[in-house]
């Protein structure tokens, strides 16, 4: 009997779908091995040598596997092909007894298999084609599970003592929160600059518009900021009164429009938040399903993407003429591509060998899937599989018109002003990979016109614009802010998003966007401050190549741990004697009811509360309402006040919950505004 292992369950039953008699497929439900929760588990004093155990709850599931082991001719680990799979593989090994020596990485009867999709023929490919555990991924995810349990067990408790009590801090989290509050400090420190445009409405002998946009003043073309005032910009319009507009220019040519590159991981979060609104951490949720296999009735089971955590561009040669023959098929001979279409990764530590995020049936078109996946499951489907289909069509061809229509000013005759004013308009000629993945597009239609023809002025006006803070970051944009500065790898975009929410560092507001909160502002620029290396982008980013060079075997990983953790800890040992602690109370006049002692107002990892001044003999605390100021439209007896759900979602209910239990989603106090503008 020859027993495969992978990690999960569900990936268990698609795989053994696909072989024969003879096998056995397990699941390790994820890590069976991983550094204690009760203490460091790291060996400091010789070489960072990690002290593994066999959690708890994996206990029952390693001692089956240990006796399946035993039975077994043949032991064929088919964890996930990145660092995380490659150390689960490695440490089932050691989990299970499966060799007497550290030095030894595999025995005889113990094989390492990886493909990139779970579909019968890549299974057999890779069955055919098995390996030896790469140390070199193993000892990356090592060094980067070791850094980060270094940081965090060490620094957490400094916060602890200084801030509040149960904050945590993480090498990655804490460089991702730099960036939020970063772009905080810019919205608050932000001075709007105005700035006036020239528009004029004008119309043709046929009485055809045309709205056109002051480009030139005397052939020199207007930057942003030339006309800075009213005054400036009146004093054109005094100018332009009773002008004559004429045209005085026309091109016309062809532009296309080349279809995006495929998915991979950053791409997919980001693109799944601007199609779908759906979080990174649900991306990543769905993908995984998506990977790992679906029931497809009379059909079996099968997966339905590949590998979702990568940085590739590569695509197989399989897929791309999979990918032309569904074009033709769909879209038409027309939509293809004559020849394939590659792309270069240009993401430094990228694994070529890996693909990019596509089906892994190309000819299985969403809507055959309709039936058989669940809602999230098929949009996310849907959009990978439009995604990689378009990568192989045709360009977009439009049509692109722009007019210059000339007038000189009048009001002035000893000095001659020429003004230039241009109309665009743009057509789709051929939608091409536009057919299969839509993006948002209008027609503008210009009238045809002469050239020399006279226009005739309907109106010229002025328009006031000012300059926009810099937007706060949604998750997509943080996504492609961390790819960008090489924070993190495809692995750990969504968890480093997600933990810094849940540990109440980052909140979002009514639009989606990511605000810190005060104990996430305060958290930051206390680290900032005192352990700048921790946040610094340029050292984050220096230590995620240091991770790949251990993956590609360039540097051993202890050393690199070395380098970072004693400055790191003697630096520690110094902040903890010349750092004070933070005072997070606020006195109120209010009384405790329990013991009459004043109440303060105080600072948790989830906002402000108020708390007994007697703390710890008297232990009341109650939550800091925020009110509105408005009567409850149901019972016209409370207040409509501010809460948050258990997501930390936002909604206004009635303060005489539960005796009245109306709620609402809208922010009250907005609607008020609007209904009296």
């Amino acid at each position: 009997m020859k027993l495969i292992i992978v990690e999960s369950p569900t990936k268990a039953k698609t795989i053994s779908k696909f072989i024969g008699n003879g096998y056995t497929v397990l699941s390790s439900y994820g890590h069976v091995r991983d550094l204690p929760k009760s203490k460091l588990g790291v060996d400091v004093e010789k070489d960072f040598e990690p002290q593994y155990l066999i959690p708890l709850k994996a206990r029952p599931n390693v001692k089956k596997l240990k006796e399946e082991a035993k039975e077994a001719d043949e032991i064929i680990l088919a964890t996930d092909e990145d660092r995380e799979g490659e150390a689960i593989a490695w440490h089932l090994i050691q989990a299970l007894g499966l060799e007497n020596s550290k030095s030894k990485t595999q025995i005889p009867n113990i094989q390492r298999i990886v493909f990139h999709e779970i579909t019968k023929k890549a299974i057999e490919e890779a069955l055919a084609n098995p390996r030896d555990i790469d140390m070199n991924l193993v000892n990356a995810q090592q060094a980067r599970r070791v850094l980060d349990r270094l940081v965090g067990y060490e620094l957490s408790p400094f916060l602890w003592k200084k801030l509040i009590r149960g904050l945590s801090a993480g090498r990655v989290q804490s460089a991702a929160m730099r960036l939020i509050c970063a772009r905080e400090e810019e919205i608050k420190k932000f001075l709007p600059q105005e700035y006036w445009t020239i528009a004029a409405l004008l119309s043709t002998e046929n009485k055809k518009e045309i709205n056109a946009n002051l480009l030139s003043i005397d052939d020199k073309k207007l930057d942003k900021f030339d006309i800075k005032t009213k005054e400036g910009s009146d004093a054109i319009l005094d100018d332009l009164k009773n002008s004559s507009f004429s045209v005085s220019g026309i091109t016309k040519k062809e532009a296309r429009k080349m279809p995006p590159t495929p998915f991979t991981t950053s791409t997919l979060q980001q693109d799944a938040w601007r199609k779908l609104k759906f979080s990174a951490k649900l991306t990543m949720m769905t993908a995984q399903q998506l990977y790992e296999g679906i029931e497809l009735g009379e059909g079996g089971s099968t997966g339905l993407i590949t590998y979702m955590r990568t940085d590739s561009l590569n695509l197989s040669e399989d897929s791309l003429r999979a990918a032309r023959e569904t074009i033709a098929k769909h879209f038409g001979e027309n939509y293809a591509v004559s020849a394939p279409r590659r792309f270069k990764t240009k993401s430094k530590g990228a694994q070529e060998a890996h693909e990019a995020i596509r089906p892994a049936n190309p000819s299985l078109h969403p809507d055959e899937l309709k039936t058989h996946l669940a809602p999230q499951q098929w949009k996310l489907y849907n959009l990978i599989w439009r995604r990689f289909i378009a990568t192989q069509m045709e360009p977009a061809v439009f049509d692109t018109t722009a007019i210059d229509i000339t007038t000189t000013g009048m009001t002035r005759p000893s000095l001659v002003i020429k003004y230039t004013f241009r109309a665009n308009g743009i057509v789709k000629k051929f939608d091409g990979y536009l057919a299969a993945y839509p993006t948002k597009f209008e027609d503008a239609v210009l009238p045809e016109v002469a050239e020399r023809e006279n226009l005739s002025t309907e109106k010229v006006e002025g328009i006031q614009h000012f300059t926009e803070p810099p937007a706060r970051y949604t998750e997509a944009s943080l996504v492609k802010a961390l790819e960008e500065h090489g924070i993190g790898r495809p692995s750990t975009y969504a968890p480093t998003i997600s933990t810094i929410q849940t540990r109440g560092y980052v909140e979002k507001n009514e639009q989606k966007r990511l605000s810190p909160t005060e104990i996430g502002q305060k958290v930051d620029a206390l680290l900032a401050q005192h352990f700048p290396q921790i946040v610094n982008i340029e050292f984050t980013a220096k230590m995620e190549e240091d991770l790949d060079n251990i993956a590609e075997g360039k540097i051993a990983w202890q050393k690199t741990i070395g380098e970072f953790y004693k400055p790191f800890h003697e630096n520690l040992e110094n902040k903890y004697k010349e750092v004070a602690k933070e005072n997070m109370d606020e006195p109120t006049d209010q009384l405790c009811e329990k013991c009459g002692k004043p109440m303060l107002i105080k600072t948790g990892r989830f906002g402000k509360f108020m708390a007994c001044s007697g703390f710890p003999e008297c232990k009341n605390t109650k939550s800091i309402k925020k009110t509105t100021g408005l009567a409850c439209p149901e019972c016209n007896e409370g207040e409509l006040i501010e809460k948050k759900t258990k997501k930390k979602r936002t909604f206004w209910g009635c303060s005489r919950y539960p005796e009245c239990k109306y709620a609402t989603w809208t922010n009250p106090l907005k609607a008020k505004e609007n209904q009296e503008e």
